[in-house]
């Protein structure tokens, strides 16, 4: 469904790079691509598509912008010296088969023993244990505010979806929210949790994921949409 019944400029505002869009006469549908050299979607569309439209019907091509986006961003693989983000700050790897094998956040440094060769893994690892738990808990909270309880909450790293909740009440969140800042964790939870009484995106949606959150949603989903493509192509490559 196309989001048209949000202004122009705030449908622009939201899409995470500029977007160049051009109605041609001999275009049947629309059709986007992402231009690499210059960080730009190209929209064409038929000349009596309006420009609120095109831009609504771009928004609601965000994970596809987002895969784009992360595949035109280069791989930060997880080896020693790295600086790579955890709760929204930026921490240093640091190796040494003197330290102990298993990872140890402090000091805005992750320090890490054992063989070099298994470094990522066992950085990944720690990370996925770091994200089920904090957001098993972030769960539990707005949950028990929603006066709901899921089935099950697990961690994945779905390649488009930051999260996933079944009909069954099985919510399912990508590890690598870990990485960002609290708000922007919080706010995917809020928004899974929203779904086990809601289905759907619609108002009643809508107002329950609010109510969860609380204030600084729009930026909480803003700052997600900002650092998304670094956090899909973190931990990869190496």
């Amino acid at each position: 469904m196309w989001s048209s019944g949000r202004s122009e400029a705030a449908l622009e505002a939201a899409l995470p790079v500029p977007i160049d869009i051009r109605p041609m006469k001999s275009a049947r549908r629309l059709r986007l691509r992402f231009d690499e050299a210059t960080g730009v979607l190209r929209l064409t569309c038929p000349l009596r598509t309006s420009r609120r439209s095109a831009l609504a019907w771009a928004l609601d091509q965000r994970d596809w912008i987002e895969m784009q986006l992360a595949h035109a961003q280069a791989p930060e693989p997880f080896v020693p010296g790295a600086t790579i983000p955890i709760g929204g700050v930026e921490t240093l790897i640091v190796w040494s088969e003197h330290l102990p094998r298993t990872p140890l956040l402090a000091e805005g440094q992750l320090r890490c023993g054992g063989p070099e060769s298994g470094l990522a893994r066992r950085v990944e690892r720690f990370l996925k244990n770091l994200a089920l738990e904090a957001m098993s808990k972030d769960t539990a909270e707005y949950a028990a505010l929603a006066g709901v309880k899921p089935c099950s909450v697990t961690v994945g790293d779905a390649g488009t979806r930051w999260g996933s909740c079944s009909s069954q009440g099985r919510i399912r969140l990508s590890w690598r929210l870990i990485l960002a800042s609290p708000e922007v964790r919080r706010y995917v939870v809020a928004h899974e949790v929203a779904h086990l009484v809601h289905l759907h995106h619609g108002p009643e949606f809508k107002a329950l994921e609010a109510r969860l959150f609380g204030p600084g949603l729009a930026q909480a989903k803003a700052e997600l949409r900002r650092v998304g493509p670094r956090l899909r192509v973190l931990g990869r490559g190496g």
